[in-house]
């Protein structure tokens, strides 16, 4: 039967400063190993055992990593091996929670797993609470949270390692990192700036793979002035971007979009005159009537509202080769090729009919055609709207506003501050943990 899993919180939206993230250590294997709780079905306790021998085994081999010589042959080999058995010891829970086809399923154990670790992650929470943080984000294992804007490291592990006493024996609450900002959009959607000034984006929130090179590299400046509280730089990326639309300086290729295809030719041509879509279109305007489910292509609006194909180097060579090798294929084994209109979709007759594939990839790309306001519209919609959680709404509106026009209320763009997220600056929390 089903369990319920591990528990996923969202404390707060906005930008916080001064982040922490601290993790239970291996929680799901450690709660087996320290409660015993293993399958029903697995009366010699073989699991459990095999699970106890190969946390023992990590653990020597990472202290053996540690006490080598950084960089040797010792060292690695000694943390590649631990590496390899951490994947083993956290399949343990997996196996239990598995379908019944699975040797050591028991959804009774598992659930019992995860129920105890709603425990834990849930005393973390009230110990960082009852302390004053600031919570942003808390999953299975690990929690994310803002301290006070004076502490040092040295606090934060302070902290953690006082927050960590408090827990059940077998069970390891360890400092994972600190970051000098964290911009918390959704559940396991945010981004991290590293005290050296690396940004870490996760989740398909705020990225995409099918994203546009001109919205990306807007999105990485915008984030990095937001998180950075520098608002006038933020309002100028964006004025920047849309000044470089409006007069055409961004070519085609940084505005176009890259999608994976999922329909065959036939597929798509059946459904075409209900549901056109655009990456399809593209090709089909560039002459190309073949092409194979899950291959990328890149494609652009241009001022016509028409769908032009961006392709790639190594696309001009690749689909050439691929109607050849198939017309070749089927003169030499299937005899000529009618020239009906089913053939649209199929093979041409002789190479020579082969549409061709533009040799100037290039010159496509550095065109200037593209539908500016649509692209005006991608800039707000899919990027700048990324940002809509760090700030109130008054303020997003007059930040990304595109029609230029002073609203009636606007204040000043350095005085606009994002919705921060701090922890209670409390008289008890000075100078604690020092």
């Amino acid at each position: 039967g089903l369990h319920e899993g591990g528990a996923v919180h969202l404390f707060a939206e906005g930008i916080a400063e001064h982040v922490v993230k601290a993790d239970v250590a291996s929680l799901y294997p450690s709660l087996m190993r320290t409660y015993q709780i293993g399958p029903a079905c697995d009366r010699l306790g073989v699991l459990l055992s095999i699970l106890s021998r190969l946390t023992d085994l990590r653990l020597s081999h990472k202290a053996a990593a540690k006490a080598a010589v950084p960089g040797s042959v010792e060292a690695n080999t000694h943390d590649a091996t631990q590496a390899a058995m951490k994947i083993l010891i956290n399949s343990a829970y997996g196996y239990m929670g598995a379908g019944s086809m699975a040797l050591f399923a028991d959804s009774r154990a598992a659930g019992e797993v995860t129920q105890r670790g709603r425990k834990v992650l849930s005393q973390v929470l009230d110990a960082l609470r009852q302390r004053g943080m600031a919570l942003i984000e808390a999953d299975t294992d690990g929690v994310y949270f803002a301290v006070p804007t004076d502490w040092t490291e040295e606090q934060e592990r302070a902290l953690v390692d006082e927050i960590a006493t408090e827990l059940p024996g077998g069970i390891r609450l360890e400092y994972e990192g600190r970051y000098q900002a964290m911009f918390s959009h959704e559940v396991k959607n945010y981004a991290l700036l590293t005290y050296g000034g690396q940004l870490i984006v996760r989740g398909v929130a705020l990225r995409s793979s099918r994203a546009e090179p001109f919205g990306e590299r807007f999105l990485r400046r915008a984030l990095l002035s937001a998180m950075t509280n520098d608002i006038t730089g933020l309002h100028d990326a964006y004025l920047e971007t849309v000044t470089a639309l409006r007069n055409r300086v961004v070519p085609a290729a940084e505005v176009g979009a890259k999608v994976r295809l999922s329909k065959t030719p036939e597929a798509y041509m059946a459904s075409r005159g209900a549901h056109p879509e655009a990456q399809y279109e593209a090709l089909l305007a560039a002459g190309r009537t073949r092409w194979f489910p899950r291959e990328q292509v890149r494609y652009y609006r241009a001022r016509n509202k028409k769908y032009i194909w961006l392709p790639e180097e190594t696309d001009e060579a690749s689909v050439g080769n691929d109607w050849e090798a198939e017309t070749r294929t089927n003169g030499e084994e299937q005899g000529p090729v009618e020239h009906t209109e089913s053939k649209f979709l199929g093979v041409a007759e002789h190479p020579q009919d082969v549409p061709a594939v533009p040799s100037h990839s290039e010159e496509i790309g550095n065109r200037r055609d593209y539908d500016v306001e649509h692209y005006l519209q991608v800039l707000v919609t899919s990027y700048a709207a990324r940002l809509r959680k760090a700030f109130s709404a008054e303020d997003f509106e007059q930040l990304f506003r595109l029609d230029g026009q002073e609203g009636l209320f606007d204040r000043p763009v350095e005085d606009i501050q994002p919705r921060w997220i701090r922890c209670q600056e409390t008289d008890n929390l000075k100078g604690t943990y020092s």
